[in-house]
């Protein structure tokens, strides 16, 4: 069968099936989801060989230690992938929720109620967990999902669908709602972009390349982030230690994700207390490290750091240090530099923390606390679908009101219009 046909049957059995699972009850979808979490770790054997295929494949291509990072299933990964969608399962419905009902002039009720949105295209590199977050947030929230991952975990991803498809049918769930394009052939995906009408929304999860790829050549609307560059700004008025522990976990605790910090931003009043004694804790942990002028004065060992480098999202062991004048200069950086992803202050002075919240126009902003807290699971949402840095329907994690929308409802008895 040529490729548009394939995706067209594809999309065309997702969209059947999102018609039958938008009507399902609460407690149905989620006992499925419950019993698809059981089904992932008691055939955690199966998955891991799966991936272990996938991984080896990867190694010979020379993909890059993050990307077989986010691409490794571990027993620890398939038990946390399992758990979200048993927190989902825990998750209120948003499906059928009325709100801003009020009586108009007439008589007549007028509100909103929360839907579906229909068909949802998750278009993902690397992470198979991935084909599980985004299969139990679609059907909680009552969408189909139509999954296509990236070549590299090819394996893995079929074996995790194989799970869910057969899991979910033993449970009422109509097998069309979790659908799969399961070929690595590149032009599947174009063919799902042109399948408005019949895909919903897009939802991209890769790199920049991938996201802007699918972004101009898609007739469906996306939900996108284009990129993670993310900021610590480190005030005058900050607790040192606290920001020791804030730039290290920011930096490190996962440096191949989006919400990791890629640029470091100190105040020229507390520098010279606060770099040396950071540096060499990122230097112990095999940090690559880039400075500004200002920062290499300190330390003659840094790299500079140059102005593309402030634009760049590394999702890897490097980081860009700046001395800063002050809050405004920082935010200023930040507003030049920035992704609109993730940004935080660590501070003790309320006002510039106030500030801060207020100013710097991004999808999450915190005050005293890490960029890599910018998650689902970390904000209750359950497993996210991804973060979203657009500023229309969705912005920051995606969770299960964000896959949905609204419809306007009317409760007359009798009104017409004169």
């Amino acid at each position: 069968m040529e490729i548009q046909s394939f995706v067209l049957k594809k999309a065309l059995e997702a969209k059947e099936g999102a018609r039958a699972i938008a009507n399902i009850s609460s407690g149905q979808k989620n006992d499925a989801l419950i019993k698809m979490a059981e089904a992932l770790v008691k055939k955690s054997g199966e998955l891991q060989a799966a991936n272990r295929k996938d991984i080896a494949s990867a190694k010979n291509k020379g993909l890059s230690k993050a990307m077989i990072d986010r691409l490794t299933l571990t027993e620890k990964g398939i038990a946390e992938m399992a758990q979200g969608l048993v927190e989902i399962a825990g998750l209120p419905d948003p499906v059928g929720e009325i709100t801003k009902m009020r009586i108009r002039p007439n008589g007549m009720m007028v509100g909103k109620m929360r839907v579906p949105i229909g068909v949802i295209g998750i278009i993902y590199e690397s992470r198979p967990n991935v084909t599980a977050d985004a299969t139990g947030l679609c059907l909680k929230a009552g969408n189909a999902v139509v999954l296509r991952g990236g070549s590299e975990a090819i394996h893995s991803n079929k074996a995790i669908v194989k799970i869910l498809r057969d899991t979910a049918k033993a449970h009422g769930i109509p097998q069309g709602a979790i659908t799969f394009i399961d070929t690595p052939d590149r032009e599947a995906v174009m063919e799902m972009l042109k399948l408005e009408g019949t895909i919903d929304l897009i939802i991209p999860r890769g790199g920049e390349g991938l996201i802007r790829a699918v972004t101009e050549n898609s007739r469906i609307p996306v939900l996108k982030h284009y990129k993670g560059v993310c900021h610590v700004f480190v005030d005058r008025d900050a607790n040192i230690k606290m920001a020791e522990d804030i730039c290290f976990n920011a930096k490190l605790q996962r440096p191949g994700t989006c919400n990791a910090m890629e640029t470091m931003l100190v105040d020229e009043k507390i520098a010279k207390k606060f770099l040396p004694g950071m540096i060499n804790r990122f230097r112990n942990e095999g940090v690559k490290l880039k400075g500004c002028q200002r920062t290499r004065r300190l330390d003659k060992k840094l790299s500079e750091a140059r102005d593309e480098d402030f634009y760049t999202e590394y999702i890897d062991k490097i980081l860009n240090i700046k001395i800063v004048k002050d809050i405004d200069d920082a935010m200023d950086h930040i507003a030049k530099y920035g992704s609109a992803h993730s940004d935080a202050i660590v501070t003790d002075d309320y006002s510039k923390s106030m500030r801060f919240l207020r100013e710097v126009d991004s999808s999450a902003v915190f005050v005293n606390a890490s960029t890599r807290l910018n998650d689902g699971f970390q904000f209750g949402l359950g497993a996210e679908m991804g973060i979203s840095t657009d500023k229309i329907h969705a912005r920051g994690p995606m969770g299960l009101e964000e896959l949905t929308c609204t419809k306007f409802i009317v409760l007359g008895n009798g009104q017409i219009r004169t």
